[in-house]
């Protein structure tokens, strides 16, 4: 899972070193050596799980589909931001400030009243 596209919807096999990353940040984290360039790359999509090639010089719209699930890979990557919030701003959100005052009633097993039949049966 990468750390810097928080919606990465394929991971990407460097031409130089031949494993899997999910953008070029993460291959400089881990690599020693510079990420190589090429006109073709081979694409994993995370949602079918399959493999396809796909050449940059010819790409068109219709390449922004993985061929196999038409999962949409080319999307605007959301980048994590840091921010200030304040807690408990919208309960729809976040509804750990809520207090649950509701009080549990006990359950009845029978059909009968069970606390009042004493004073029915004499």
């Amino acid at each position: 899972m990468c750390k810097h596209i928080l919606n990465a919807q394929v991971a990407i096999r460097s031409p130089c070193c031949r494993k899997w990353f999910d953008c070029a940040d993460c291959h400089h984290e881990t690599e020693s050596h510079p990420l190589a360039q090429r006109t073709e790359m081979i694409f994993a999509c995370k949602k079918c799980k399959k493999t396809f090639r796909k050449d940059a010089q010819e790409f068109e719209e219709s390449d922004e589909y993985c061929p196999h699930c038409d999962n949409h890979f080319v999307i605007d990557a959301m980048t994590p931001k840091p921010m200030l919030k304040i807690e408990g701003e919208d309960a729809r959100i976040d509804s750990r400030m809520l207090k649950d005052e509701r009080v549990r009633q006990e359950e009845q097993r029978s059909i009968f009243d069970v606390k009042e039949a004493p004073n029915k049966l004499g």
